[in-house]
C-alpha cells in the first residue's frame, strides 16, 4: 500500500551548514509517527520543509502520490495536509463553537463579516466536531474562560474542520501537565484511527512518545540515525549513544533530563521529565 506521505532526500542548506541531510521516511494513513531528536537535529527544520513554511534545497515530499515541496503552505492544506502549533490559534472572544464555526469558514473560504454571527454557520457540524474532540458540554463558555488543556483540545477540533488526511502537530502538548498530555495525544490516537488519517508529530515528551506513537523517527546531525516501533528505538545503540547518553539504558516512557542522560520513568503524580528540543 502506498504510503499517504512520502519523503525522500529531503536537504536543506543554511549557507555551508547542512541542516537536514538526506532525510528519509513515510507516513501510513492511520498512524501516528514521532519526529525527535537532539537540540540541532533537524526536526523543526524538517518539519517546516514538509508543510512548505521552508523551501527544501534537494528531495522530495509526495502527499497521496503528488509532489508538494515547493508547494505554498496554504495550497498544501488545501489538499488535505493540517497543521496544529506550539501556541494554540484561538479566538478568546468567541465562545468555543464559534471558535470551531470560524475554522469552518476558513476552509470554505466564506467571505465572513464581524458584523455578521459566526454561530449560524454549520453549527450541526460544528457541534459534532467538538463533540470527537470531548468538548460538546462546554460549546457556549467563552474561549478565554478554558483550562489550557481544554484550549488544546479546541484547536484539534479546529484543526479537524478541514477534514485533513494528514495531521502535522509541532508539540502538540507543550505547556501541559503529565496526564493532560497524555491524554491529548490518546484522543488524537483514536481520532487517527477512527479517520484513517495520518500524524506526523514532534514532541518533547518522551513518556507521550513511547506511549502513544505508533512508530519514531530519531535525527541527529540534519541525519535519520533510526526508526521504528518504540521497542526498536528504546534498544537501538546509536540512539542511546547520540541521543540519550551513552551510559544510560532507555526505559518506557522515560524522559531526557537536562545533562542529556535518562532518568527513570517518575510517578506521574510526582512530577516528569523532559527530553531536549
Amino acid at each position: 500500500m502506498r504510503a499517504l506521505l512520502q519523503v525522500r532526500g529531503l536537504t536543506r542548506r543554511f549557507g555551508g551548514n547542512v541542516a537536514v541531510d538526506g532525510v528519509d521516511f513515510d507516513v501510513h494513513a492511520g498512524e501516528l509517527l514521532a519526529l525527535i531528536g537532539p537540540n540541532g537535529a533537524g526536526k523543526s527544520t524538517t518539519f517546516n520543509m514538509v508543510n512548505g513554511q521552508l523551501r527544501a534545497t534537494a528531495g522530495s515530499v509526495r502527499f497521496d502520490g503528488r509532489e508538494i515541496l515547493g508547494v505554498a503552505s496554504h495550497k498544501v492544506a488545501r489538499l488535505g495536509v493540517g497543521r496544529s502549533f506550539q501556541i494554540a490559534a484561538t479566538f478568546a472572544s468567541l465562545t468555543v463553537l464559534q471558535n470551531v464555526q470560524m475554522a469552518l469558514i476558513a476552509h470554505q473560504r466564506k467571505e465572513f463579516s464581524f458584523f455578521a454571527r459566526a454561530d449560524r454557520h454549520e453549527p450541526e457540524r460544528a457541534a459534532s466536531l467538538l463533540e470527537q474532540v470531548g468538548m460538546a458540554h462546554l460549546a457556549q463558555s467563552p474561549c478565554s474562560a478554558l483550562a489550557y488543556g481544554d484550549v488544546k483540545r479546541l484547536e484539534l477540533a479546529m484543526s479537524l474542520a478541514a477534514d485533513p488526511r494528514l495531521l502535522l502537530m509541532d508539540e502538540p502538548t507543550a505547556g501541559m501537565g503529565p496526564g493532560e498530555r497524555n491524554a491529548l495525544v490518546a484522543l488524537v490516537k483514536q481520532i487517527v484511527r477512527a479517520r484513517n488519517m495520518g500524524v506526523l508529530f514532534t514532541e518533547h515528551s518522551m513518556d507521550v512518545v513511547f506511549e502513544h506513537a505508533d512508530r519514531i523517527i530519531v535525527l541527529a546531525r540534519g541525519r535519520v540515525i533510526a526508526q521504528g516501533d518504540p521497542a526498536a528505538i528504546r534498544d537501538h545503540p546509536e540512539v542511546r549513544e547520540v541521543y540519550f547518553g551513552s551510559n544510560a539504558g532507555l526505559g518506557y516512557g522515560v524522559g531526557a533530563v537536562a545533562a542529556g542522560l535518562l532518568a527513570p520513568r517518575r510517578d506521574p503524580e510526582k512530577g516528569d521529565c523532559h527530553a531536549g528540543a
